[in-house]
């Protein structure tokens, strides 16, 4: 089987390789199979949009009975902030606006409010649409905090300023092996891993 991920973030394609290993044929991106547009994430979800944008991948490589899509959704839920950046993580104050401005952003409302807990959580959901039309969804999460400063470079995103729980360090100070024993993003593809095994 190969699987297309539904992604043109090579960031994300590097940990969704290193995690899900050798057990599939090829793992690419959706814009290494010559899909270049992206499907609207216009839903109230993780997982709705999840399946949103694997569904739109799937649906344009049909006639294949050995590909399966994966897509994800992700985003970091800050206590303080009711939640927020959330579903919208990727959009919180712009697309184009640089993370190193969203994430002192963050920094800066929790800064105002020191009596708030800093207490947050990177969520994410894993969809898979099977060849034969079968749908499933899988959850990762990881708890943690905010910092008070960005720190590392190895992540990228919100990583500099979260701090899993347990952890001195953000996620960006850990390395990739740490990180994706641990991250949302990893836990969630472990698990969807272990139920494709299951169902093919």
């Amino acid at each position: 089987m190969k699987i297309i991920f539904a992604t043109g973030n090579e960031n994300k394609m590097r940990e969704v390789r290193e995690i899900l290993g050798t057990s599939y044929e090829e793992i690419i991106s959706m814009k290494e199979a010559g899909i270049t547009s992206e499907a609207e994430e216009n839903g109230s979800s993780f997982a709705e949009n999840a399946l949103i944008k694997a569904r739109d991948v799937a649906s344009r490589i049909k006639g294949s009975d050995a590909v399966i899509v994966l897509a994800d959704d992700s985003g970091l839920e800050v206590d303080a902030m009711n939640g927020e950046p959330g579903i919208r993580s990727s959009r919180f104050m712009g697309e184009d606006t640089p993370y190193t401005v969203k994430n002192h952003a963050i920094i800066d409302r929790l800064n105002a409010s020191p009596e708030k807990p800093r207490t947050a959580r990177f969520r994410c959901v894993i969809a898979a649409v099977l060849p034969d039309g079968r749908e499933y969804t899988t959850d990762g999460v990881i708890e943690g905090t905010i910092g008070f400063e960005e720190k590392g470079s190895r992540g990228f995103g919100y990583d500099p300023i979260f701090i899993p729980l347990g952890s001195t360090r953000s996620t960006a100070e850990l390395s990739a092996e740490e990180k994706n024993a641990v991250s949302h993003r990893g836990n969630a593809l472990r698990a969807m891993k272990s139920l494709l095994k299951k169902e093919l």
